[in-house]
């Protein structure tokens, strides 16, 4: 891939997904799969204004042997120097950028009874943490193409070959055109139009019916609206939290949900993947689940703590979408988000709640929105998915229609 292509996404992850300001840190976290990039979004980071960029390397392999050796109780052990480097976060508010490239199946055969054990060990210690730093600061997932993931796509091609298809199919897909800023700004300005729309409508409920056998009703938070595209952190700073990105979303209330879900699309889940798979709901809660591969990850992955079990966010992505129409199935969460519409399990966005400036975390969660450790994206939209919005005053309105927006 040419080096002032490359160039033009660091610029775009570094200005336009974290937005980073002058005198900021910022930490990096990504697997060992395209140092030179790595370096390229370094350089632009510097170039934007930070401070300092710290780089956090992921390797699977090794993350493989951890498990295999360490026991439970050393694996949630939280160090001390490890909640020193998180108080220094919540301190400072550093930008936050996630690479995704690693094997959507690399961690296939680790225990993951284990990781879950440690998980739910170590969360309530990093939980603290986490919720001081709810809202405050910029963050950018973007991709990279990892070399295992690239053959998985394109498994019939030349290891180099597969990897340049898909730094193609990433480009494309973030909109790394000739001008990105602009590409962006008209793409956010299409996102936030559609959440104005439907935020107008005083959604109580929508309901989910599909010809695969899907049916779910997911109730609205009243103080709840939809949000898509560009965010402002609680210091006013805007950035893109996702790129790319396709949906408009919001967070649902907790304990309404009931009926079944089909899953239109492999989830990769620890390092695994989850396949052919529903849930049925019950009083908002994950009461059933069935897959054909990895079923017993998914009822592991629903119990890892109260809030697993209950939606976190519902996410509306026509099947018309410039990740969609690639052809392509990533097997990564980022991508494949936006290429359907979408439920989280787990943890919701306070941030849906209008005010919720002026309102604390403890606050926000108890107007509805769900808490957990855990926030997992399964995607459930196809061309045979029919989307209606029931109204506050008895309407129902038509928002998609075989897939795809309805106005």
């Amino acid at each position: 891939m040419k080096q002032t292509i490359l160039r033009k996404y660091a610029r775009l992850i570094a200005r336009v997904g974290a937005n980073i300001q002058k005198g900021q840190e910022v930490i990096i976290t990504c697997d060992l799969d395209q140092p030179k990039f790595v370096e390229l979004l370094v350089d632009e980071c510097y170039k934007a204004g930070a401070k300092k960029v710290t780089v956090r390397f992921n390797y699977q392999p090794l993350e493989k042997l951890h498990v295999r050796h360490q026991t439970v109780t050393t694996m949630a052990k939280v160090e001390e120097w490890e909640k020193a480097r998180l108080q220094f976060y919540v301190d400072t508010l550093p930008c936050r950028i996630y690479l995704a490239s690693e094997d959507p199946d690399g961690l296939k055969g680790i225990n993951q009874k284990k990781i879950a054990k440690a998980n739910q060990k170590s969360w309530p210690i990093i939980k603290p943490y986490s919720d001081a730093m709810d809202n405050k600061y910029q963050w950018c997932i973007a991709a990279v193409p990892g070399a295992a993931w690239a053959k998985k796509l394109f498994p019939e091609l030349p290891k180099g070959r597969a990897i340049e298809k898909l730094w193609e199919a990433i480009l494309f897909t973030s909109r790394v055109t000739e001008d990105p800023v602009a590409a962006w700004d008209a793409h956010n300005k299409d996102l936030h139009d559609r959440c104005a729309y439907l935020n107008s409508l005083g959604i109580s409920e929508l309901h989910y019916k599909g010809d695969n056998g899907t049916d779910l009703t997911v109730g609205m938070i009243p103080e709840a609206e939809f949000k898509g595209g560009g965010d402002t952190s609680l210091k006013g700073i805007f950035f893109n939290p996702n790129i790319p990105t396709e949906e408009c979303f919001t967070s649902p209330m907790r304990g309404k949900a009931e009926g079944i879900v089909y899953a239109t699309k492999p989830l990769s889940y620890q390092g695994e993947l989850i396949e052919n798979f529903s849930v049925r709901f019950e009083n908002g809660k994950a009461v059933e689940v069935h897959a054909d591969r990895n079923e017993e990850l998914l009822k592991q992955m629903i119990s890892m703590d109260e809030g697993a079990a209950y939606l976190g966010e519902c996410a509306l992505v026509p099947v018309n979408s410039p990740i969609s129409e690639s052809g392509l199935l990533f097997y990564e969460t980022l991508f494949d988000e936006n290429a359907a519409c979408h439920l989280a399990l787990g943890m919701g966005f306070a941030d849906t709640i209008k005010g919720f400036e002026n309102k604390t975390l403890d606050e926000c969660r108890e107007m509805g929105i769900n808490d957990s450790m855990i926030h997992v994206d399964f995607m459930i939209g196809y061309e045979g998915l029919d989307i209606d919005a029931i109204t506050k005053d008895g309407k129902t309105i038509p928002v998609f229609r075989k897939g795809k927006w309805a106005f």
